[in-house]
């Protein structure tokens, strides 16, 4: 896998500001209360990865970072700038925050080329033959430039996942969002999206990677951030958080998932 820099992918708009900044986040499903004041902010070019039971509020959390899912309460700011409602301003923020699901999302009649190029030329205006030379340059950065022609059925679910990564790569976001990408995946598959993962951390993309992976966390995250009933129990660096975890919670939850 070769890589490339991607400083010409990402720019900050506001250096002084977090990346991130979510205060005060509230969010019902119902009388489920599923988030409860949740403050997380993220720094340019910092990986955050969430872990925590489920059902403890991460990927709900993840999803509302981008409006998939629209809070009840408080506030969110990616680069400066508060998260629009709707309309243009909230495409605009799309772009801007790329986000990888567990399931690939891919459309099956395009082939890997144009799945990465739709978003590019449809929502940043880029000329076609631009679009697909950048596309070109992410495959091969992701490990699979020589599925650009193929259909995703042609393809195994690592190399969809890769090319998903790709084709959020290729809309130039400040900020890369990952909703469990591996756990989709079968075992043999998840190391090489993880290893696309630690390149794009080493090479200094925003992320905030919500997983069961602890592998991944040891190794690429700046930062771990322990969730609970829809709380934020504990932040950490990844060394201290693994070896000393200050919350009973957080060391009975360890206890159980490192045991295996």
């Amino acid at each position: 896998m070769t890589g490339t820099p991607l400083a010409d992918l990402r720019t900050a708009e506001h250096p002084t500001a977090p990346m991130v900044a979510v205060r005060g986040l509230q969010k019902w499903f119902g009388t489920n209360h599923v988030l409860r004041d949740v403050d997380l902010t993220v720094a340019t070019g910092e990986v955050v990865v969430v872990i925590g039971p489920s059902g403890s509020g991460k990927s709900t959390l993840c999803r509302c970072l981008n409006r998939l899912e629209v809070a009840g309460e408080g506030s969110i700011e990616i680069d400066g700038r508060p998260l629009p409602a709707e309309g243009r301003d909230l495409a605009r923020l799309r772009a801007d925050v790329g986000m990888v699901f567990q399931s690939f999302n891919l459309f099956g009649h395009r082939t890997v080329l144009e799945n990465i190029t739709l978003g590019p030329t449809r929502v940043r205006r880029i000329p076609r033959a631009r679009a697909q030379a950048e596309a070109r340059v992410l495959l091969d950065r992701v490990g699979i430039a020589d599925k650009a022609d193929a259909y995703p059925a042609q393809l195994s679910g690592g190399q969809q996942q890769r090319a998903a990564i790709a084709r959020a790569l290729a809309m130039r976001p400040k900020v890369m969002l990952f909703d469990e990408p591996t756990s989709a995946l079968d075992p043999e598959m998840v190391n090489e999206v993880l290893d696309v993962m630690v390149s794009l951390a080493a090479d200094g993309m925003t992320m905030i990677v919500v997983t069961h992976e602890m592998g991944f966390a040891r190794r690429a995250a700046d930062r771990v951030v322990f969730m609970d009933d829809g709380r934020i129990v504990e932040s950490a660096g990844p060394e201290e958080f693994f070896a000393a975890p200050r919350s009973e919670r957080a060391r009975d939850f360890l206890s159980k998932i490192l045991q295996h």
